[in-house]
């Protein structure tokens, strides 16, 4: 491979005739060694590019030990080889990386706040600044000046320096990986920024083409900012739009009424979940009353449609009322059976022991000790049987 690989000569280069010099297997990963390369190996805050290798994917690129690994879905062997580069996801990262680079410089320049981080997420990007807090009126104010810069169409472009020459310039950041030796790499904003970075970058300002900040957090002291560039802004814009439209389907309210229309609805859900428990607690008292009622020592009763936790309410109140009693409850919620065994304190039924065999005849899953048995049954199909064991129980 040259010295400078092809996408670093060439960021906008999307397809190369090379040569696969060495194939090799990690942990069961498929890898190449080309001669030349137009993906770009993860590192930076970059993720690393993806494209098509002789025809077979090439799902991974890293840089070990010196050499640039393309890790396949299937193995190759030696010989030429065309290298397509997946071009949109390529542009994507450009566009976001680019902006990084200018958010970071916008940032300083008029702010005064670093950047300690960076992270070029699948969907949102974010740096860390050594902010405390930065305020909404701040946001805007710095994503008006990063779109000023855009629109300014600022030349973006790479050079090599050595380490001698390095020290003259005026880098805005001197971070370099461990053990770096020779030439050193910087990008440079007209005007604007001049920074040490191995990533891949657009031509100009301009195709970044917009850059939004979506919000921040509290990290270690500083704070993450979260944004998107370029086709991630559309993209973004578009999916607000469409959920837009079907929220205002769904509330019969404009834009600018949706969260209060959302709100009234979830108020009035609130009101009719207390209504619906409160019925629930009424219905409970009710069944519970009539079993605790019942002559029988244990008694039994389906719930169709209700929970665990109404079955145990009942339960409660039934031995509440009567501690010489047993229960035997069963619900259908959620596609399942559930049931419950208790037993009062005057009881002297053995709930462990009867809760297992109901177990067993329903083919559930369940478990408890003491007074309480519980589980959850494919069905209740075969409760009369398990009621049945419980009666012989009895005898």
């Amino acid at each position: 491979m040259d010295t400078i690989p092809a996408y670093e000569r060439d960021p906008y280069l999307t397809t190369l005739e090379t040569r696969v010099l060495r194939a090799g297997e990690e942990q069961g990963r498929p890898f190449t060694i080309l001669e030349d390369t137009i993906l770009y190996p993860e590192g930076g805050g970059q993720p690393s590019d993806r494209g098509m290798l002789r025809g077979v994917a090439v799902l991974d690129v890293q840089k070990l030990e010196g050499e640039i690994r393309h890790y396949l879905a299937s193995p190759l062997v030696e010989g030429p080889a065309s290298l397509e580069l997946d071009w949109v996801r390529r542009f994507d990262h450009m566009q976001q990386h680019t902006g990084q680079h200018l958010l970071t410089a916008v940032a300083q320049d008029q702010f005064g706040w670093g950047t300690t981080a960076f992270h070029l997420g699948a969907t949102v990007c974010d740096i860390e600044l050594d902010a405390a807090a930065i305020s909404p009126a701040e946001m805007e104010r710095l994503e008006a000046a990063v779109a000023a810069e855009i629109r300014a169409h600022r030349e973006v472009s790479t050079r090599r320096v050595s380490p001698e020459a390095y020290g003259q310039e005026a880098v805005r950041s001197r971070g370099l990986p461990e053990g770096h030796t020779g030439d050193i790499r910087l990008v440079q904003i007209a005007g604007v920024d001049l920074n040490t970075c191995g990533g891949t970058h657009l031509r100009h300002t301009g195709e970044i083409e917009a850059l939004k900040l979506l919000g921040t957090e509290s990290i270690r002291g500083g704070t993450r900012l979260f944004y998107v560039a370029g086709g991630r802004v559309r993209a973004r814009f578009g999916a607000h739009e469409t959920r837009n439209a079907a929220l205002r389907a769904l509330l019969g309210a404009p834009d600018e009424e949706l969260v209060p229309a959302l709100q009234t609805r979830l108020d009035q859900l609130l009101a009719a979940e207390r209504r619906v428990r409160k019925l629930e607690e009424d219905l409970a008292e009710v069944q519970a009353a009539a079993l605790a009622a019942r002559p029988e020592a244990l008694v039994e009763a389906h719930a169709g449609g209700r929970d665990m936790a109404f079955l145990q309410k009942v339960a409660r109140q039934v031995l509440a009322a009567n501690p010489a009693k047993a229960v035997f409850l069963t619900a259908d919620a959620g596609g399942l059976g559930l049931f419950l065994l208790s037993a009062g304190e005057a009881s002297a039924l053995d709930v462990p022991t009867l809760g297992r065999a109901v177990a067993a005849v329903l083919g559930a899953k369940g478990g408890g000790s003491g007074r309480n048995f519980q589980g959850k049954a494919p069905d209740l199909a075969a409760r009369v049987e398990a009621l049945a064991c419980l009666r012989a129980s009895e005898g």
